[in-house]
């Protein structure tokens, strides 16, 4: 699938599920879940024990017409390039790595640097950023959107950690063109409660139209 394709789904869709867990087998239910609510564009973190298997294995089973899958938590340029390898089609860094960057560039790849100040944000777009993901997002609150926005209005920004049900809305409505969700949408998986992450998918995507709708 081509980069724009990836970029267009991830934004068509709003919902970035950031899959954390304990193994690879809770990992796969996780993600099964989060699809089947209607969360197209999935992330492996590589906090996951054997993730790029858990990536490759993901991208063989399912179509890019189903899933968007991607690599999260990659800190430099090698894992970027094994995480391609192994069949991400986009890659999300916690901070800016230029040189994670310029090769997934090269290989045109989508690549989400994690970004906090408007600095950041303007050194990640001049090496070629198309989304750039804000973390942590709790450190400051959607209001933190419309602070950058306002200077830099072209940038498209997705905010990650901190992002719940309650507020997603206020993250659209604030500009986001997506929003990465972890812990809030999968906690039920510590309990084996994967139809709660199932339910709780359809109500992001759900709020997520609404809010755009209503902007």
């Amino acid at each position: 699938m081509k980069k724009w394709n990836v970029l267009q789904r991830i934004t068509d869709a709003g919902l970035v599920a950031v899959i954390r867990a304990e193994n690879a087998d809770i990992a796969k239910r996780i993600t099964d879940a989060c699809l089947e609510g209607g969360a197209a564009a999935i992330e492996i973190t590589y906090t996951v024990p054997g993730a790029s298997d858990v990536i490759e294995e993901l991208a063989k089973t399912y179509s890019p017409d189903e899933m968007i899958i991607g690599a999260g938590t990659v800190l430099d340029p090698e894992t970027a390039r094994i995480a391609i390898l192994s069949g991400a089609q986009y890659v999300v860094c916690p901070y800016l790595n230029v040189e994670a960057l310029k090769l997934c560039n090269r290989y045109q790849v989508p690549c989400m640097p994690g970004v906090m100040t408007v600095d950041g944000v303007i050194e990640a777009m001049e090496n070629g950023a198309d989304i750039l993901k804000i973390f942590p997002g709790d450190a400051f609150g959607s209001k933190i959107i419309k602070a950058i926005k306002g200077p830099i209005p072209q940038a498209n920004l997705m905010p990650t950690g901190g992002v719940d049900i309650d507020n997603v809305g206020d993250w659209i409505r604030a500009g986001a063109v997506a929003v990465g969700v972890g812990g809030s949408l999968t906690a039920g998986a510590k309990t084996g409660d994967y139809d709660s992450i199932k339910r709780l998918a359809a109500e992001f995507v759900e709020k997520i139209q609404y809010a755009r709708e209503s902007n």
